[in-house]
């Protein structure tokens, strides 16, 4: 019986080791996005802008998606939500790579 409780022990300590990455990598994915983004919306504090997206991904990436698009439709900037999405994509790379190498 040991030998099963040691077994789900160390699915347990995985499964919240995976869950702990992938919090880690979304949350730089959201702040190289904001980062991102706050260049081409010319904000003068781009690390504030880029907290604002990180908070937005407590409700889902589709905020994130939502947040940004809006801002960019307020301030002019013409970036279409497939543009958005592949940035989001490219940027997941970079942080999960980041966050294995950290």
């Amino acid at each position: 019986m040991t030998t099963m409780q040691d077994r789900e022990k160390a699915f347990e300590a995985k499964f919240a080791l995976d869950e702990e990455l992938r919090f880690k990598a979304l949350a730089r994915r959201n702040r190289l996005l904001g980062l991102w983004a706050a260049g081409l919306l010319n904000k003068s504090d781009p690390e504030a802008y880029a907290r604002d997206v990180i908070a937005a991904e407590i409700a889902g990436h589709e905020d994130v998606m939502r947040k940004i698009k809006a801002d960019f439709e307020a301030a002019g900037v013409a970036q279409s939500e497939d543009e958005i999405r592949v940035r989001m994509l490219e940027f997941l790379a970079q942080a999960v790579e980041q966050v294995q190498n950290s």
